[in-house]
């Protein structure tokens, strides 16, 4: 068996190690002689020590597109894939087994991760809002294009989420209650045209642009272009933007030339296990 598992992008502006979004673009994990282009999960990997945890056992490989240290969760990604590859050794490929082990699966991979956002996202698919050991998706009425904007160089989450203050203002506080809410009812109503200030963010995103100039230019060049709401993936550097499929090329090309992109999709399938 394989597990394939999507990319994430977390906070989506304002909500802070609380709201996720799945990505089509996939890791996959399996047990035994990897593949071609798959690489050897040593026991030090991500995906083995959540592998391990689990009671997994055998020899793991993984092949991802995900990059690494890019905002766009891959450690969340592969450590999803090692818990759900130990689950299918030990209750099998039933997809209603696997449905009923995901918030078993969720707290395993929280412990690992730190934050539910991003696993959340992996294991569940579409958009998913988390909160003391629970997650429940978010219902979506319309079907967006994500645009991704991937710079060359990389931010490590620790380090970034060691800049951010310990207490914020109560107005601060107010300001991001508010705009996660206003997310959350918008995207269930299909209101694209409130996403922009529903994606606002005095938490987190002014404080990591600041350190990432080519992040707060791209995130600027995407809206002014049109997109209905751009954020800093994650940590960052990647920058995420949100729009109508029929105009994903467009905003493609208007964000700046010192990134590549990534006209993707949302993923509603989640965490998923196929035969080899």
């Amino acid at each position: 068996m394989i597990v394939r598992v999507p990319a994430s992008s977390a906070n989506l502006g304002p909500g802070f190690d609380t709201l996720g979004l799945a990505l089509s673009l996939h890791a996959e994990v399996g047990v035994g002689e990897p593949p071609a282009a798959a690489q050897p999960a040593d026991e030090h990997h991500p995906a083995t020590v959540a592998f391990r945890l689990h009671g997994g056992q055998g020899a793991l490989w993984v092949r991802s597109p995900i990059p690494a240290g890019r905002g766009m969760g891959f450690s969340g990604a592969v450590r999803v894939g090692g818990l759900v590859a130990a689950h299918a050794q030990l209750a099998g490929s039933d997809p209603v087994a696997l449905q009923r082990a995901l918030p078993e699966l969720l707290a395993l991979a929280t412990q690992l991760e730190g934050h539910a956002d991003n696993v959340a996202a992996s294991l569940y698919g579409g958009v998913v809002a988390t909160a003391g050991g629970h997650a429940v998706s978010v219902p979506l009425s319309f079907d967006p294009a994500m645009v991704l904007w991937v710079p060359s160089f990389v931010t490590s989450t620790d380090q970034s989420r060691s800049t951010l203050p310990q207490q914020v203002s109560m107005a601060d506080a107010v300001f991001n209650i508010g705009r996660t809410a206003l997310l959350v009812a918008a995207l269930a109503a299909g209101q694209v045209d409130v996403l922009r200030v529903a994606t606002e963010d005095r938490l987190h995103q002014d404080r990591r642009l600041a350190a990432s100039e080519p992040s707060r230019v791209a995130l600027e060049a995407a809206l002014a272009a049109g997109a209905w709401a751009a954020w800093l993936s994650g940590s960052g550097p990647t920058v995420a933007a949100m729009c109508a499929v029929d105009d994903a090329a467009r905003l493609a090309a208007a964000l700046p030339a010192d990134g590549h992109t990534k006209v993707l999709r949302i993923d509603y399938a989640g965490a998923v296990i196929e035969p080899a």
